[in-house]
Parts: structure tokens; sequence; C-alpha cells
């Protein structure tokens, strides 16, 4: 071999060697990645099965019997398609489910929110003993739906309870809470709000400490009240955790059952007939779990569609740092 010829292939050996090199170092890398996808995905595995079980596979079981009538045992009879949905809609218990389920809606989202905001600007001031005042505002987050329930049963008793106790000391006619389609829903409406208070307290004041004391100092400085730093600097900075709190308290509040369950059972006279409680008497006590399951789907897409309408227009006067 001549000394051109040399030179000529010393440079195409060399290239060879570094495609090699770059080869086996791309191999490395994706041998890695794969590695570390195998480790994610087992860490993932137990959460994904839980949702599979609990979740995903609940969820296509209902869009399943949704299309099928069931027999007085709950067994599948026959396909019917959208008989079932149409079937909601024509007896009248979508609107009728609906008409309570947003009245229910609006006597204990706006509240609520609106009770704790009161609360954690009340508390939120390091003053002494405001510890305690946050124990005791935080409370009810710890109480089960069922305690809460049983605990405001015996309030509202109509002789034995200590809300009309104290009605008749300030000479005021006891209330038939629980037992009058015109109090019934607002009773329990006043559970739920206390049910829910620790809650939408916890989030709101750790919203509220989320605040710098700069902003505040500098306000005082400049001479602003207290009234107008709350609604010209709280309000605004606080805005995306109010956000987070309506979305999640409406959620809640069309999917409330317990507390509705134990004290009125959908009555008296369908006045606290809920939509959920509406799908559990067509599902489990009637044994109707076609008509049960369309019921579901169209809650399910009545929440979603509200939840992407805050999204869309509401989540536009929300203000991020």
């Amino acid at each position: 071999m001549s000394e051109l010829d040399k030179r000529i292939s010393l440079p195409t050996s060399r290239s060879r060697v570094s495609e090699a090199a770059e080869q086996r170092r791309t191999a490395s890398l994706r041998v890695q990645r794969m590695r570390e996808n195998l480790l994610a995905y087992g860490f993932l595995a137990p959460s994904l099965l839980l949702f599979a079980v609990f979740l995903f596979y609940p969820m296509f079981k209902s869009v399943y019997l949704s299309l099928h009538s069931t027999d007085p045992t709950g067994q599948i009879a026959a396909f019917v398609g959208l008989d079932n949905f149409k079937a909601v809609f024509q007896s009248g218990l979508f609107f009728q489910g609906m008409k309570v389920t947003l009245l229910f809606v609006l006597l204990t989202v706006p509240t609520g929110i609106f009770a704790a905001l009161v609360l954690a600007a009340l508390t939120h001031n390091r003053f002494k003993g405001m510890r305690m005042f946050q124990f005791v505002f935080s409370l009810p987050v710890v109480l089960s739906v069922g305690s809460s329930a049983v605990i405001w049963k015996f309030l509202f008793h109509p002789t034995l309870g200590m809300l009309n106790y104290l009605l008749g000391k300030a000479g005021i006619e006891p209330i038939p809470w629980l037992t009058s389609p015109d109090w019934a829903l607002f009773s329990i409406s006043i559970m739920t709000i206390w049910m829910n208070l620790g809650f939408n307290y916890i989030i709101i004041s750790s919203g509220l400490q989320g605040i710098p004391d700069e902003i505040y100092e500098s306000a005082k400085i400049d001479g602003a009240g207290a009234l107008l730093t709350f609604r010209k600097i709280s309000m605004p900075l606080l805005s995306p955790t109010l956000f987070f709190v309506t979305v999640v308290s409406m959620i809640g509040a069309f999917q409330s059952f317990g507390q509705i369950n134990i004290l009125t059972r959908g009555g008296p006279m369908d006045s606290t007939n809920v939509f959920v409680y509406s799908i559990y008497q067509e599902a489990f006590i009637n044994f109707r779990f076609g008509t049960g399951s369309a019921q579901a789907l169209i809650l399910f897409a009545v929440i979603m569609l509200l939840t992407l309408i805050q999204f869309k227009w509401v989540e536009r006067k929300v203000h991020y740092q």
C-alpha cells in the first residue's frame, strides 16, 4: 500500500470507529431509557391497578349497563340501545333531580366558600389564642359524612334537638327541620356547609398564608386600610385558591349522597331527592341498573360540562402570580 493510500484509509477507519462508538452509545442510552421507563411503570403499577379496578372498570361497566335492560334480579335482559336515556328524560327524573340538585348547589357552594373566606381572613393575623380558633374551624374535616349526619340528626330533632330548644328559649316556635318540604333541603344545606367548612377553611387559609408579608407592609405604608388591602391585594392573589375551592366544592355538591340518605332519604315529598339519590333509588332499590347507569352517565356529563365552563370562562378572572 502506497503512502497516499494509507493517508486516505486512515480517516475512513477513524470515521468507522466513531460511528460504531456512537451506535454503542445510542444503544446504551436506549437501554437506560427503557430501564427507567420500566422502573417508572413499576412504581405506577399499584396506582394504575387501583384506578383500573375502582374507576375504569366501573365506568365501562356503567356504559355497558346503560345500553341494556335488566330483570328484577339485576341481571342483563336485553340490549336496548339509547332507550334508557330516553326513559330518563321522558319520565322527568332528570329535570326534577337536577332542579333539586342545582338548588342544593346554590345553597351550599357560595355560602360555604364565603364563610370559610371570612373565617380565614379573621384568623389570618397572628394574635394570641388564634391557634385555638384555627383548630376549631378546621375540626369538621376530620369527621366522616356518616358521623356528621348523625350529629346533626340529633340537633335537628323536632322535640329533643338542641336547635329547637334554643329557639324555644328565644320565644320562637319550633321548626320542622327535616319533616317539612320547605325546610328539609335548607336544613341539609346547613349541615353540608358546616361539614365542608373545615376543608374550605384550610385551603383558603393556606392561600392567605402564601401571600408575601412585604405586599401588605407596602400597602400599609401607602395608607391602605384593612378592607381596601383585602379587596385589592388579598382577593386577586387568592383567586387561584378560590377557583380551586369553587371547582372542588361544586363537584362535591353534585355528588352529595351520605347526609341525604341518613337524614331524609330523599323526602319529604322528594324535596331533597337530589340526582345522586335518584340514581341510588333506581339502581339499588328498584334494581333497574340500566336506567340507573344512564342517570350516572348523564350526571357525569353535566359535572364535566360545568367544570369545563368554569375552566373556560371563570379561570380568565384568576390572577396567577
